[in-house]
């Protein structure tokens, strides 16, 4: 028995306005309001320009999200909408309510158009009148974006940028995230020169580029007042360029831009991700103590998360961050690929210690970390109370010692997610894991965590098959993991 599904009158509504595109183009100020976001949707996707300019202009809602109706950038569509924006801006006359002063092009907010009610979200309460004259251009319309900035200005960027530069006295244009990879300095600094470095709440930068790029980036560092997470990754230094002192110029770039990192108030999540150096920049960026050292030490608030991937860090790096107060109320702390220096351990311990009271994730993940290294750690790994998750994967642990890193993980009762590696002891000479060894151990262990919680709700233990190169989750029911089912 087949469902029919009838058209519903709004919808009806919507095609018949669409059809009479110019008779819809001279009413829209009769046109009621909750019509508004399903009309600009279909004309949006059905590539109505010229209803698209006219609706832009006459928007009812102070809040119009345009970046999530376009899935990819359409260079076509943004000029339309940028249009529509040219024609309220010049408009002198306004028939009805002209409220619209956020012009989002980010992807996101898409409850606006799939869950949305007839009351603004965006607008003020306050009653305007339907007829209103204005002799002077809005100067309070805002246009907020995400850039990504990969090699070259892509062809829907320099159209806004452009299209900005012509308005930037009655248009504000604000950047929240930010993302740099081996833009070429010259054009770097253009873009930068345009955004207000204060509207930048996220960060990302890759190059291998350091002085040109570093360089042009520093002055405006300084000012991202508002500047929550800052990630720099994938930073490569010239290995044939020696470095004999301070005064090299990509050291002193390095040093500038780390520099104004101290100045950001806002700062809560850092991220230095796969940093490579050669042994001739031993002093650049992090491996440098006294950099790395007043880079934490001044920092104006307490960090929330720290992770830092695949970097060299000296004993005296790690000594440096145990001391630092801002380090003190991490809630996450990552070091994936970190190898600690023969005595880094004993300061990571410390570090562990400072944060208990509020670390709630730890990734300790392929630190090539032995025996030796954890068992220093447990002590301190039994004081954090609100850990939630941890993941020792990759790391080389024997049984023995991998039990007791369990009992003093069961007395955590706030652990939801627990990522382990397959002991020492489940290996053959070829590095492959024996199942049957490690298929007992796996039950062994899931009995420590029940023994000492005396419950059997844990949301899941992960054990690490190696072999299979994936985390495998245990199945508590039928003792095995799921790969080997």
């Amino acid at each position: 028995m087949s469902i029919y599904n009838p058209t519903t009158l709004q919808e009806l509504a919507v095609q018949s306005l669409l059809w009479n595109e110019a008779s819809t183009i001279s009413t829209l100020e009769y046109l009621p309001i909750n019509l508004f976001p399903s009309v600009f949707k279909e004309a949006f996707t059905g590539r109505h320009m010229e209803l698209l300019k006219a609706m832009v202009a006459a928007w009812p809602f102070s809040y119009l999200p345009v970046g999530t109706l376009m899935k990819t950038p359409d260079v076509e569509l943004l000029q339309a909408v940028l249009d529509g924006v040219d024609i309220l801006q010049t408009q002198q006359v306004r028939p009805r309510c002209w409220r619209l002063k956020v012009l989002d092009l980010r992807n996101m907010n898409k409850d606006f158009w799939d869950v949305w009610s007839c009351r603004d979200w965006y607008s003020s309460t306050e009653t305007e009148c339907n007829t209103q004259v204005c002799n002077e251009l809005r100067r309070d319309l805002k246009v907020v974006t995400d850039l990504i900035l990969r090699f070259h200005l892509k062809e829907h960027q320099t159209c806004l940028l452009q299209w900005f530069q012509q308005r930037k006295d009655s248009v504000q244009l604000c950047c929240v995230k930010m993302k740099i990879c081996d833009f070429p300095g010259e054009t770097l600094k253009e873009v930068l020169d345009i955004f207000l470095p204060e509207n930048i709440e996220e960060l990302e930068l890759s190059t291998n580029q350091v002085m040109s790029f570093l360089g042009h980036i520093a002055p405006h560092l300084g000012r991202m007042t508002r500047l929550r997470k800052c990630r720099l990754t994938h930073i490569f230094v010239n290995r044939n360029t020696v470095v004999n002192t301070l005064a090299d110029p990509e050291e002193m770039c390095a040093v500038q831009f780390l520099s104004q990192i101290c100045k950001l108030n806002s700062l809560k999540h850092l991220t230095m991700d796969v940093v490579s150096l050669s042994p001739d920049h031993t002093q650049l960026l992090f491996g440098h103590e006294l950099i790395s050292f007043s880079l934490l030490r001044c920092l104006k608030t307490p960090l929330e998360s720290l992770n830092i991937s695949h970097c060299h860090l000296s004993q005296s790096n790690l000594k440096h961050f145990s001391q630092c107060q801002g380090l003190c109320q991490l809630n996450k702390l990552n070091l994936t690929g970190v190898v600690f220096a023969r005595l880094g351990v004993t300061h990571l311990r410390v570090l562990l210690e400072n944060t208990a009271d509020t670390l709630k994730t730890l990734e300790l993940v392929n630190c090539r970390m032995e025996d030796y290294e954890l068992s220093a750690l447990l002590p301190a790994l039994s004081l954090c109370s609100q850990l939630t998750t941890v993941n020792f994967y990759d790391n080389d642990f024997s049984t023995a010692v991998l039990k007791k890193l369990l009992q003093s993980m069961a007395n955590l009762r706030k652990m939801t997610e627990e990522f382990y590696p397959a002991p020492l002891e489940c290996y053959d000479p070829m590095g492959f894991v024996l199942v049957e060894e490690f298929a007992q151990l796996c039950s062994e262990f899931l009995d420590i965590l029940f023994a000492k919680r005396q419950t059997k709700t844990i949301a899941f233990a992960t054990i690490i098959c190696l072999e299979c190169s994936m985390r495998c989750v245990y199945d508590m029911e039928a003792k095995l993991c799921q790969c080997w089912q």
